[in-house]
């Protein structure tokens, strides 16, 4: 007997916190649906306004891209025309250098066969004199 009755209680306390749950489920449930019918329109809306303010500045932010990319390639073209200007006076520096320097070996090797042709003369009366 005591074995049933503590098992009823049980299950009296248990037919009344599923029953309270239900209560409690119910009533939630009935606020969503009131609350959601009413603010449907009003969250939609809402959702539609910050969509388009995120698409206006997603746009303004690519036109700024946009803007500093074009900068920055006109940037890089001038600096590879500055870079091949400036090989190109090097090169017509080093070009003008190694003119001189080549003029230089040249007279050098002119006085050298100069010498050498002398040298020549010298022997070659050295040789009809004997």
């Amino acid at each position: 007997m005591m074995v049933g009755r503590e098992r009823r209680r049980i299950l009296v306390g248990l037919a009344v916190a599923m029953f309270l749950g239900m209560a409690v489920y119910f009533r939630l449930w009935t606020i969503a649906n009131f609350v959601s019918s009413d603010d449907a329109e009003l969250l939609r809306r809402q959702f539609d306004l910050a969509n388009k303010e995120a698409m206006d500045e997603s746009a303004e932010w690519r036109l700024r891209f946009d803007e500093e990319a074009d900068k920055a390639s006109k940037c890089a073209k001038e600096l590879e025309e500055i870079k091949d200007s400036t090989e190109k006076k090097e090169d017509s520096t080093s070009f003008n250098e190694k003119l001189a320097s080549l003029q230089k070996e040249n007279a050098a090797l002119l006085v050298q066969v100069e010498t050498l042709k002398n040298e020549l003369d010298a022997e070659k009366r050295r040789c009809h004199s004997e």
